[in-house]
């Protein structure tokens, strides 16, 4: 609430002013004349054309198109060009530290695992606070520094992109790929998700949904996604977790019961 204030009255309250032009604005009707306003156009109508009758009358000037055209051309010519960034190292070398990262990352993630149980067992954090938490944070550190980079150099397409696009990677193609390999080797894993976790995946891309749907963003719409990550955060730190599987469980009992 305090940020939403200082949003409106304070850094963005121009958004709020009803001369702003992206501020839907009611029917405009003429206002009524009176009778001095009406007889006053028709004594100037009349001098117009008694004017023009006899050749005295001149148009106020308007600046043409050319006019305008060379006033913008020369504030162009003024301002900087911007310089294309060129790349600073080769194909071959990229694709040789990608593969090299690729490799030092599997071998991290090896330990990273395997050290879960080790760090749950005592039960000061929760094994979906782990994974919800703390391995996205620690695995997306890369595109995290990315994001940020690039929407520091005001490419902030580049930045939506990269964010949202990892999440969309993850959902859409990393764990259905990992489900359909559980399942080629014979591990009990499949997409049946927790109920909470699967409402606060709603929730999350419903708000990113309509926070970057019209293209625009401020510093208001950022602080709404952290609090957003932050409660996220906080439920799943108190969150006992729940086995998915239980509810089919419960679901045959019923069925066998009727």
């Amino acid at each position: 609430y305090g940020s939403y204030l200082v949003f409106q009255l304070f850094s963005h309250k121009g958004l709020y002013d009803d001369a702003n032009p992206e501020v839907v604005k009611s029917t405009h009707y003429a206002p009524h004349r009176s009778a001095r306003q009406y007889l006053r156009e028709r004594t100037e109508m009349k001098r117009v054309k008694k004017a023009q009758k006899e050749g005295t009358y001149e148009e106020p000037r308007v600046a043409s198109p050319t006019d305008v055209e060379n006033d913008a051309g020369a504030a162009l010519d003024e301002e900087d060009e911007e310089e294309p960034e060129q790349p600073k190292m080769g194909v071959w070398m990229t694709f040789g530290l990608l593969v090299a990262i690729t490799v030092l990352v599997a071998i991290t993630a090896e330990f990273l695992v395997d050290s879960i149980d080790g760090l749950t067992s005592s039960g000061a954090i929760s094994k979906e606070f782990v994974g919800l938490i703390l391995l996205p944070i620690v695995g997306n550190a890369a595109e995290h520094v990315t994001a940020v980079t690039v929407s520091v150099k005001d490419k902030l397409t580049l930045s939506l992109g990269v964010a949202v696009g990892s999440s969309i990677q993850i959902a859409l193609f990393v764990i259905p790929f990992i489900v359909t390999l559980a399942w080629i080797i014979g591990k009990p894993l499949t997409l049946l998700f927790d109920p909470l976790e699967s409402i606060v995946l709603f929730l999350a891309v419903l708000t990113v949904n309509y926070t970057v749907q019209d293209g625009k963003s401020n510093w208001l719409e950022g602080m709404i996604l952290m609090c957003l990550y932050l409660i996220i955060a906080v439920v799943f730190w108190f969150y006992p977790g729940s086995d998915p599987s239980t509810l089919l469980e419960v679901g045959a009992a019923c069925s066998g019961s009727t």
